[in-house]
């Protein structure tokens, strides 16, 4: 092992794959108030009764709960095009029923004082468009499939009752190896994703899959960590990965990464905090497209706010990853359940349905996800079958590779330049040579036909030249890049580790949760308020609706700019917009006028540049 580099913990190339993930599982840290915490799927199967939802929008119940296993889950049997399977944990409700469900689950919070508590500024960290998006977002859930609250209470009660029988917490891991490095893959399962219902989120849905990847190299018979992926929202590819060594963003205990997870949707995290993840409004492409154009014209053309403000059509929300719960791993007072998984993992590779309950959501927020191996759609997960490209690393040799890479690419490069100037020195000659023949055939009309023919061949000639010039040059370049490169690693330096970053997923800063109270209660109220003022003015005043609207939506804007500290942009952003509508509207009432005036402006432009260069 390279003497200047850390030490760090590792395994025995010996060790089975049960071993490998006992020996670098993870520390979970939860948020104060989760309800649903990482379980075996085996004991969730039995509590689950089996559905089919057909195209004509039949719903045929296969197995009632009781009847399922991992066994029969899988049992072949044949469905339609277009027909979704799905599980289902909670059972339909009577109203009854689920008022009940709604007692129970505050009653059982109190009584095991796991209270959520949201915070000051949670609501005001938005701003009053993404609001807007939000209340349009939230009204949307009346009209396309949703998990109602009951069902999430429901669901908390049959999981806290389950655990009481039997406390466990459990993850499947997996162990994969690609193209030098062997990936440990820590799946956890959890029996409902509350994050609408319990903490003011996105969605709500049956099950939930998380996914951490740790990637290991291997050295003098030992494995040894490198890199560390946790899935999230909002990132993918290389903006998931973090180097075991970067300490500011890995939390380590004893050797075992730490993981945040997100109150209710389980998104991991690096660091703990209060992150704000984003949402897009599904737009038609139209709008999709006018909304970017619109957003470039306003940040770079007239260099107002920054490409980095909340986009209209994006709410953002905020995952809670405080991770002052429960933690769970090594050394913590809640340990790990390891369930060894792998493509011979029947309920792994044979059942492609949904883990829970099929809500007909278009937009599938709602709708329970697959599992580990599979998409919603049945086709595979790109994070089980290429772990490597999942966060990046498919480009990147694992370290103790790396260098007789290079070496190896170097010499090529070198027998290459050989190869290179050998072909090249006679061809340049003859370049030379037949340039002087055309040089002297030149005033001589009977060799025209033959310096026509020498000059084609001179041409291609010239062009073969010019190509192993070029290739010699980069060549060039190329190897002392790799030279400087292979110093570099045999000096043992290590590289920026956060090199491969795009964007760096950062918890809310505390200048962005703090804000008044008041501000706090008109961030909760404005959007009904507007829409109640709209609604007031289309009763009694209708021909003031218009106007009114336009001097609303300014003195809320003012109103929200005060409280948020951005008076001073918010009044420019007004002044240019409201500088843009009268040009708008000067343009469509004396488009004419405009016409000849910018084409005289026009003319008299480039008569000034043509002017100046003839002055040159």
């Amino acid at each position: 092992m390279n003497p200047k580099m850390p030490l760090r913990p590792h395994a025995p190339l010996t060790a089975t794959d049960l071993e490998l993930l006992r020996a670098f599982e993870p520390v979970v840290k939860y948020t104060q108030g989760e309800q649903f915490y990482a379980m075996d799927v085996e004991r969730y199967i039995h509590e689950c009764s089996l559905w089919v939802h057909y195209p004509d929008q039949r719903q045929e119940r296969l197995r009632a709960r009781g009847e399922l296993s991992p066994e029969v889950l899988v049992a072949p049997h044949s469905l339609e095009f277009g027909a979704v399977e799905y599980l289902r944990f909670v059972a339909p409700q009577t109203l009854q029923e689920s008022m009940g469900a709604l007692s129970a689950g505050n009653q059982l919070h109190q009584a095991k004082k796991n209270v959520f508590r949201a915070g000051q500024g949670r609501l005001a960290r938005g701003g009053l468009l993404p609001r807007l998006a939000d209340a349009l977002f939230s009204l949307t859930l009346l009209a396309r499939g949703r998990v109602p609250g009951a069902v999430a209470a429901q669901a908390e009660l049959q999981y806290n009752e389950m655990q009481q029988r039997q406390e466990k917490y459990v993850y499947h891991g997996r162990v994969t190896r690609q193209n030098g490095w062997t990936i440990l893959q820590y799946w956890f399962f959890m029996a409902f994703n509350s994050w609408r219902s319990g903490f003011h989120g996105v969605n709500d849905h049956e099950s939930d899959w998380e996914l951490v990847n740790l990637y290991l190299y291997e050295q003098d018979g030992a494995l040894y960590p490198e890199w560390v992926a946790y899935a999230s929202h909002d990132f993918h590819g290389s903006d998931l990965r973090r180097r075991w060594d970067d300490d500011a963003q890995v939390d380590k205990i004893d050797g075992h990464m730490v993981v945040y997870a997100g109150a209710g949707s389980h998104a991991s995290y690096f660091r703990p905090g209060e992150y704000q993840a984003e949402v897009s409004l599904p737009l038609p492409k139209w709008l999709a497209h006018a909304a970017r154009m619109w957003s470039q014209f306003w940040h770079q053309t007239l260099g107002l706010g920054s490409e980095t403000d909340e986009h209209p059509f994006r709410i953002p929300f905020v995952d809670f990853a405080r991770g002052d719960g429960l933690a769970v791993g090594p050394g913590q007072a809640k340990t790990w359940t390891p369930v060894v998984i792998d493509e011979q993992t029947p309920w792994v590779s044979q059942y492609r349905g949904l883990w829970g309950l099929y809500a007909r959501d278009p937009i599938s927020g709602e709708n329970a996800p697959a599992g580990p191996m599979y998409n919603r759609d049945g086709s595979p997960r790109d994070s089980w079958y290429d772990p490597l490209g999942f966060a990046g690393l498919d480009k990147t040799p694992p370290p103790p590779m790396e260098l007789p890479m290079i070496q190896a690419r170097t010499r090529e490069l070198e027998a290459r330049q050989t190869a290179i100037e050998t072909e090249l020195a006679p061809k340049a000659a003859d370049l030379q040579e037949w340039g002087t023949q055309l040089q002297a055939m030149r005033g001589n009309p009977h060799l025209a036909s033959r310096y026509q023919a020498l000059t084609d061949e001179l041409d291609r000639l010239a062009e073969a030249v010019r190509v192993l010039r070029r290739e010699h040059s980069e060549n060039a370049a190329l190897r002392a890049a790799m030279t400087l490169r292979a110093e570099k690693l045999q000096r043992g330096e290590a590289d920026d580790p956060r090199a491969h970053l795009t964007h760096l997923a950062t918890p809310v800063s505390l200048a962005q949760m703090r804000f008044n109270r008041f501000a706090e209660f008109w961030a909760a109220i404005s959007i009904s308020v507007m829409l109640i003022v709209i609604a007031l003015l289309a009763l009694f005043a209708p021909h003031l609706v218009l106007g009114g609207i336009v001097i609303l939506v300014v003195t809320f804007a003012l109103l929200e700019a005060i409280l948020r500290g951005t008076y001073t942009m918010t009044i420019n952003a007004i002044a240019v917009g409201l500088a843009l509508v009268a040009l708008g509207v000067l343009i469509i009432l004396y488009w004419r006028e405009a016409l000849v005036v910018g084409l005289f402006a026009a003319a008299i432009f480039l008569l000034l540049q043509k002017m100046r260069e003839l002055r040159e």
